[in-house]
């Protein structure tokens, strides 16, 4: 059991009924496991006929750019959410998410049915929500773990989104033949259902997602009138809460070694996997007749899900175990590795879906890892403006791999696109091998 302290109304500490945290982290957990099942679903399924839907609507020339909006609107949305968890929990933060997701799904299902492009980027821009709803529950899971579970609490909550990306794409035929008897045009079926799965989600995290694990951490790492100033994991005076929005958290990554090297992992392992993974379906097609690509891409892509969320588990045990700078720098080397060997292996598709397995793992590490320990090194009244920040990194980075692979692709071709790759891990392996990182306790 663990008291939970409040004000009083002579403003010292006021015990209030004891809170059991290991209890109330498991129910959080288990909480959040689901609505990522349910919101991931939601997500993949709508992305999954996304670009067919803009490809009809707009032509193919737009379609891919609709998918990018998707992508920088969830990074954009990183910013606002962060700051309604900064003044009002987890709670109020992931349901705004979900329910933007919402209404970008319906703006979609609009666009369907009028045919006007500039709604379908609009909706495209908004349905980022479940991107950002489903990013930001990793920092939910952490909120109240144990120091020496914080990798383990992280990485269940990003293995949780693997049940969505598996299944969803195999429902969304089901999806939309199931609504063309309401008139709903052809691929904007699955968008309904994307809909009522931000919705559902939204309303089991309002009814259920209580105490607030963020309020409840803040109340329970308050330090008592005259206490001591506090003290972050590094042994520094922690940074003072004077802004939480970008420019504080900017401030606190700035001064906080720590923090610098989990938000440059994070993004740093995003950009590599997007640059190279988005193009690799346009190499398998230079081998490939049109009659088997769509199984072969469909295959390799699988490979490389499957490490980026399936192995998440093991990922994060090994954060806790062996330390988070040691799996940064494993999650470093195996995206090195990937480029190697995808970047190298010509028209062997074998090869190539070997690289992709290892891009995925790469992406693991630095993610569960990296984010692990940025959530750990930073004050607790500052978290959410610092995950914002680097949510929002992340998600530019990703944009920006999209964007470039395909002008690399055309201009110097797959191999050095794979080099360009692992030549942009270097620095960030530098920054890993001379952080010294501090040891975690219990009170960061």
């Amino acid at each position: 059991m663990t008291t939970e302290l409040t004000t009083g109304v002579d403003g010292r500490p006021a015990a209030t009924p004891p809170v059991d945290v290991p209890r109330l982290q498991r129910r959080t957990l288990l909480l959040l496991c689901l609505t990522q099942i349910i919101g991931g679903t939601g997500m993949t399924i709508g992305m999954t006929v996304g670009v067919l839907l803009a490809a009809r609507l707009g032509g193919t020339a737009i379609s891919g750019l609709v998918q990018s909006a998707s992508v920088v609107g969830g990074a954009l949305l990183a910013v606002p959410v962060s700051r309604i968890m900064r003044s009002g929990g987890r709670r109020p933060g992931l349901v705004a998410a979900y329910l933007v997701g919402a209404v970008g799904g319906v703006l979609i299902i609009l666009a369907a049915v009028t045919g006007w492009v500039p709604l379908l980027f609009l909706g495209a821009l908004l349905f980022g929500g479940g991107t950002t709803a489903g990013l930001q529950a990793r920092y939910a899971a952490v909120d109240l773990a144990e120091p020496t579970r914080r990798g383990r609490h992280l990485s269940i909550a990003v293995w949780a989104t693997t049940v969505g990306a598996v299944t969803a794409p195999n429902l969304a035929a089901p999806a939309d033949r199931a609504l063309a008897w309401t008139g709903v045009p052809v691929l904007a079926g699955p968008f309904v259902f994307s809909v009522l799965a931000f919705v559902l989600a939204a309303g089991v995290l309002v009814v259920f997602l209580r105490p607030d694990p963020l309020l409840t951490a803040r109340r329970l790492a308050a330090p008592a009138p005259d206490a001591a100033p506090a003290v972050d994991t590094a042994g520094a005076a922690a940074p003072a809460d004077r802004d939480d929005g970008l420019r504080g958290a900017l401030r606190v990554v700035r001064d906080l070694p720590a923090a610098r090297l989990g938000i440059s992992a994070v993004a740093m392992g995003h950009l590599v996997m997007v640059g190279v993974m988005v193009m690799t379906p346009v190499r398998l097609g230079e081998w490939h007749s049109d009659a088997h690509l769509l199984r072969v891409v469909g295959l390799v892509l699988s490979l490389h899900i499957a490490g980026m969320f399936a192995l998440a588990p093991v990922v994060g045990w090994l954060t806790d175990r062996v330390g988070r700078r040691a799996v940064i720098l494993g999650g470093l080397g195996l995206l090195l590795a990937a480029c190697a060997v995808a970047g190298t292996a010509g028209h062997d598709t074998v090869r190539i879906s070997i690289g992709l397995t290892l891009l995925g793992l790469g992406w693991s590490g630095t993610m569960v890892a990296g984010s692990t320990l940025l959530s750990e090194s930073v004050p607790v009244s500052v978290r959410p403006a610092v995950q914002g920040l680097s949510d929002l990194t992340m998600g530019l980075a990703g944009a920006l791999a999209g964007a470039l692979s395909g002008f690399v692709i055309q201009v110097a071709g797959y191999p050095v696109l794979n080099l360009l790759a692992a030549v942009a891990v270097v620095p960030l392996l530098a920054l890993a091998l001379r952080t010294a990182l501090p040891r975690v306790r219990a009170g960061a």
